[in-house]
């Protein structure tokens, strides 16, 4: 894009503006539509086919043009020639305008980032701006429970790839004046729509600073998805830990917000981001509110524990059979002995094989097409187990404690990627300097989450630093009444989340 041409104004001549328009987007789905008033005024609506209600366009745009003498609502100057200034050529167009998504532009490079965005623009002879109507007709899948995160009780709405639905899920559950959004443009060519959400005088206003500032300094051709603002977002750029939330489920977004967290939805996304993030988020799921806190808790600390066994049981097992077999029990210590007597492999590398196996059966079963993917993992986890163990290649116990510890992974579904890399890492320093180095490893890694910022907020918390009245909501939960204080590690301004004993007041920040 010529960047002097793009950033002049309109000029008042129709045809200068709509050549200088078909220079600028020379692709064949611009089109234009070049129409008259009913005294002769030659307007025109250029917009990008596929993605324009024309219906729309025609009956609330071009029809009242049509039939209105838009030169009695222009000023003239002498000699009855029709002149107008930004103001009054809005004015004048607002009155015979239907549209309810209305406003003006003042630089060709306005109006043709809003022609890109879906948005159809407006042009009047004499008139030196622009007028942009919001008639888009993008393609959207319906509303519907996100695959990733399904829950037995709650709601069952999930995000979709449209921002403006997902705003309006947002706005659906939390109706206050306070809730505000922030939208930003993101990518030089894909141009894509980045909205920050927060609630006034809730938020952290440096954390919301910080994000705007990281967000309008990307330099970047193409945002696809939010996990490409999630990267450039993250305080350690090669971190093994997350340090941005993520979820698609408007109910949790706007809890999170509630608290004192700013969200960021993404355009053509269905995985919205929320910021700060602490680690005991991962073992917290949606259901866990809509459940006796007993109950909850209960579930919160089984996953803690499938967590803790998927990442350590095989560097154990290996780590055991290498340096301290008295570690295990005397007749699991003889089962596994006569098991492994005749193998090839030595413990170490019997597990690698089995990992292995496991994750490419993991890859090949999501990549292939659904029915073929659920054969192949039935495949690959009886025949091929089975024939592995009785050619003698593979112990049927390490093949046990592989399928264990994915199972137990998957009970923390948004811990999968950084459990699966510390899986292998415990794993090869297991087998390399046994116990001490698996304890030298969790040392490092607890060293490592110490160390670490998610925008001034330890990913620790509440445990370090210990902040005893968030503990009420972190492994074990408590009921409702009792989490009346908003999280303390987000030092969120407005502390109080709910009065027990009080009405209900709508003039409230909640």
């Amino acid at each position: 894009m010529n960047t002097s041409t793009a950033n002049a104004p309109f000029e008042r001549a129709l045809q200068d503006n709509l050549q200088t328009i078909k220079k600028l987007l020379p692709s064949e789905d611009i089109l234009t539509y070049e129409f008259e008033t009913a005294d002769e005024l030659a307007c025109a609506l250029v917009y990008a086919d596929g993605i324009v209600n024309k219906e729309l366009l025609a009956r609330l745009v071009a029809s009242p043009l049509q039939s209105t003498d838009l030169t009695r609502l222009l000023p003239k100057k002498d000699g009855g020639r029709v002149e107008a200034n930004e103001k009054t050529a809005e004015n004048a167009v607002e009155k015979s305008q239907l549209f309810p998504e209305f406003k003006t532009v003042q630089t060709i490079e306005d109006g043709v980032n809003e022609i890109l965005d879906g948005n159809t623009l407006l042009l009047v002879d004499t008139i030196p701006v622009g007028f942009i109507s919001g008639a888009k007709l993008l393609p959207v899948r319906t509303i519907m429970e996100p695959p990733t995160d399904i829950a037995v009780k709650g709601p069952r709405e999930g995000f979709i790839e449209d921002i403006k639905t997902n705003m309006a899920l947002v706005r659906k559950r939390l109706k206050t004046p306070a809730l505000r959004f922030e939208t930003l443009r993101v990518g030089k060519q894909s141009y894509t729509a980045v909205t920050l959400c927060y609630l006034e005088g809730t938020s952290i206003q440096s954390v919301k600073d910080e994000i705007k500032k990281k967000l309008q300094a990307i330099e970047v051709d193409n945002i696809p998805d939010s996990s490409y603002i999630s990267a450039f977002l993250a305080p350690r750029k090669h971190s093994l830990f997350r340090t941005v939330g993520t979820t698609e489920k408007p109910d949790i977004f706007t809890a999170k917000i509630a608290e004192g967290r700013v969200g960021i939805l993404v355009d053509g996304s269905p995985i919205a981001l929320t910021v700060p993030y602490i680690t005991t988020e991962d073992l917290q799921s949606s259901e866990d509110y809509f459940i006796s806190p007993f109950t909850a808790t209960v579930f919160r600390f089984l996953r803690l524990i499938s967590l803790f066994v998927a990442i350590l049981l095989p560097a154990f097992y290996v780590s055991a059979q290498l340096f301290k077999m008295q570690l295990l029990p005397l007749g699991l210590m003889l089962t596994i002995a006569s098991s492994v007597r005749e193998l090839p492999l030595s413990p170490s590398m019997e597990m690698f094989v089995v990992l292995l196996l496991l994750e490419i059966l993991k890859e090949a079963s999501i990549r292939m097409p659904k029915y073929v993917g659920m054969s192949l993992s039935v495949v690959g986890a009886l025949v091929l187990g089975e024939t592995a163990v009785s050619a003698g290649f593979l112990s049927t116990p390490a093949i046990i404690i592989v399928a264990f510890s994915g199972i137990c992974l998957y009970t923390v579904p948004n811990f999968v990627e950084t459990g699966s890399l510390l899986r292998w890492l415990f794993l090869l320093v297991g087998g390399a300097l046994g116990p001490f180095g698996i304890v030298l490893l969790s040392a490092f890694t607890l060293c490592y989450l110490l160390t670490a910022d998610s925008y001034g907020t330890p990913p620790l918390a509440p445990f370090s630093p210990l902040i005893k009245s968030d503990l009420r909501d972190a492994i074990v939960k408590f009921d409702m009444q009792s989490l009346s204080s908003r999280p303390a590690f987000l030092r969120s301004k407005n502390k109080t989340r709910l009065k027990v004993g009080a009405k209900h007041d709508k003039s409230e920040n909640k």
